[in-house]
């Protein structure tokens, strides 16, 4: 850029005023410097009126499109003639621990198995000022926070070996499983009742709930109770998901679904809403109908019994469930799920099947057939039954334990 020709103060003005909506900048620092140094030189920055100098400055504002502190600090370098670029050079600086002193302290780390920087700052100082080891006298002086920086070199991580390594297990996916809007992922959970184990699964869709109880989690017993429990089922399951606990997830599980075609889903790390379905009725319909009191093993097979004729089409076809029914959003954008239908989970698999055209139901079940025991009795009626058999079942309970106690 040649602004030679501007030689007065009224001409910048002039020029200020016609380019006022023109933005020009010159690209490279030494341009920049260079017209700082020319300009103040020419138009003798020192000797002008404050006006005039205001002139200037707005002038080299204009063209270099530095700020008004930066600016004023580059002119006043200009007027002292330092005004030239620095490259920037690094100092070289002074290492204090070398590599072999890394070596050291990996070799010390592979000794005690990697303690913590405490734990190991004290070792090393011990090394030297007790037992006069001259080549930790370097290290026996080290900050425990530093002791993590020689930690992440690239001498100490070359050689270090941690041997503490995941274990990847080969069962089932790392997903939220993706229901489609289909009956048949199933969510499962086990949850202890002192001395026996109740194994729950809840359709993420219908909420259809199975109960088994087992005396022991052991693969003898979760075999037939998961054989069991799948074919409680009305309709084809096609996912089955739970958390990362190994009663669910092992080479018998796994052989189960797979001869079954059903696909096997286990909960993500960190995100506990992946199984918050079958967590959440652990809490609002097993131990709220089941208590906290110790159940006896010797009665597993009435607890089954009582599951299988009362409590679970007690479940399915006569207790209310809330469904999602929309999603609302506030002014902090958070969303919040509405609950606007109330029905059971049969009249909503019922509701699905119209809605989708589809039978979700197995060969050997029919409408016909489940809508004989959803209708043969009222939901208070079959309730009232429900209760006298668990009151029952408690007492018996009571009195096994009383004996025991007794001797």
């Amino acid at each position: 850029m040649d602004d030679m020709r501007l030689n007065d103060i009224k001409q910048l003005e002039a020029f200020l005023q016609g380019t006022q909506k023109l933005v020009i900048s010159l690209s490279s620092i030494e341009d920049k410097y260079r017209c700082i140094r020319e300009t103040i030189k020419r138009f003798s920055y020192r000797t002008c009126k404050r006006s005039e100098k205001r002139v200037v400055f707005l002038y080299l504002k204009k063209l270099t499109g530095y700020k008004k502190v930066q600016l004023y600090r580059l002119i006043k370098r200009a007027l002292d003639g330092s005004l030239k670029r620095q490259t920037y050079q690094r100092e070289n600086i002074h290492c204090v621990y070398t590599r072999g002193d890394i070596k050291l302290l990996e070799k010390t780390d592979e000794l005690h198995f990697r303690l913590n920087r405490e734990a190991t700052r004290e070792i090393l100082r011990c090394e030297y000022a007790i037992f006069g080891h001259k080549e930790f006298e370097k290290l026996s002086g080290i900050s425990s926070s530093h002791i993590d920086n020689l930690r992440k070199t690239n001498s100490y991580k070359t050689t270090w070996v941690n041997g503490t390594k995941a274990t990847v297990v080969p069962i089932g996916k790392t997903m939220k499983p993706e229901v489609n809007n289909m009956p048949g992922s199933l969510r499962i959970d086990t949850c202890h009742q002192r001395d026996v184990y109740h194994v729950h699964a809840v359709d993420e869709i219908t909420q259809w709930e199975i109960v088994i109880c087992v005396p022991a989690i052991s693969e003898a017993y979760l075999k037939p109770a998961l054989e069991l429990l799948l074919e409680q089922f009305p309709f084809v399951i096609f996912n089955f998901h739970s958390d990362r606990g190994s009663e669910f997830i092992n080479y018998v599980v796994a052989g189960i679904l797979n001869k079954l075609l059903i696909n096997q889903t286990k909960s993500r790390s960190r995100h506990c809403n992946d199984n918050a379905l079958i967590e959440s009725k652990n809490g609002s319909v097993l131990r709220k109908n089941m208590g906290y009191f110790h159940i006896n093993k010797g009665l597993v097979g009435e607890v089954n019994i009582f599951y299988l004729e009362y409590f679970n089409p007690y479940l399915n076809f006569h207790r209310i469930c809330s469904f999602v029914t929309g999603v609302k959003r506030d002014g902090r954008g958070r969303e919040r799920k509405v609950y606007g239908q109330n029905t059971t989970p049969y009249e909503k698999l019922k509701e699905i099947s119209k809605q989708q055209k589809k039978d979700f139901l197995k060969p050997e079940q029919s409408f016909e057939k489940l809508d004989i025991i959803a209708y043969q009795m009222s939901d208070n009626e079959f309730a009232k039954i429900m209760r006298k058999k668990q009151n029952d079942l408690f007492q018996k309970n009571t009195l096994l334990e009383h004996e025991l106690s007794m001797g």
